[in-house]
């Protein structure tokens, strides 16, 4: 049985991609920071599944010990999610050092600790695949995103050199979800209002939405031999908005 851990795992498209692994016969640990609530709602969704665990991935000294925990009760993982993430929106001449520093802690250094942590196991054990969940405003500039769009820069440079270094071993791509109907976008964007919604619907070639299956879906490509020949590559799940 394949093992499979997931960061920022038990809400919006994280709980998606932990209950999309489980369904897929993964044992799946899903991390996540503070809501207890949807921490025991994933676990319950994943019908014995899933385990959720507290970790806060801007603190390493957490992600040590979580780390420690997961090799040493389930062995090496061989999938690796980097889905959690912040946003802080400011206008960048009124964003804070702390704004900053939060943003790009999770989104990206992150991402960063938790796969070296992981990935000696999962090379040593075989190999596996590293997901980095990222964002289309990585290539698109968006305003008062600032720290978000540099974090999700980055964590696709960070992408290529992981896929380059880990190589042949374990497999290092990133996912970029555009405007997916979740609770957080919703609020972020307005979307609650129909002219705003309407408005982003204008700009999306396929008139919707994504959904959370729909990054699911990609997730599931990325994980399994189907993707076995792709390493260091972005793929878009946005509806045809971002057209490179």
């Amino acid at each position: 049985m394949t093992m499979s851990v997931v960061s920022g795992g038990t809400r919006g498209i994280g709980q998606a991609l932990s209950l999309r692994l489980a369904a897929l016969g993964h044992q799946v640990v899903a991390l996540y920071r503070g809501d207890e609530n949807a921490a025991q709602q994933t676990v319950r969704a994943g019908d014995g599944r899933i385990e959720a665990l507290r970790c806060d991935v801007t603190r390493p000294d957490e992600i040590r010990s979580v780390c420690a925990r997961i090799t040493a009760e389930h062995g090496a993982p061989g999938v690796l999610v980097n889905n959690a993430g912040v946003n802080r929106d400011r206008p960048f001449l009124a964003m804070t050092g702390e704004d900053w520093d939060t943003v790009l802690a999770t989104n990206l250094s992150g991402p960063f600790r938790l796969s070296r942590a992981l990935a000696p196991a999962m090379a040593a054990a075989g190999g596996g695949s590293i997901v980095n969940v990222a964002s289309t405003t990585a290539i698109r500039p968006r305003a008062d995103g600032a720290n978000y769009c540099a974090s999700k820069a980055g964590l696709l440079q960070l992408t290529k050199c992981m896929a380059l270094e880990l190589a042949p071993h374990i497999r290092v791509n990133a996912l970029l979800p555009g405007f997916t109907d979740t609770q957080e976008v919703t609020e972020r964007y307005r979307l609650d209002e129909p002219s705003r919604r309407a408005a982003v619907l204008e700009t999306i070639p396929e008139r919707r939405l994504g959904t959370v299956a729909d990054i699911a879906d990609a997730l599931e490509f990325l994980v399994t031999a189907r993707s076995g020949y792709v390493t260091g590559q972005q793929l878009i799940v946005d509806g045809g908005h971002f057209m490179g």
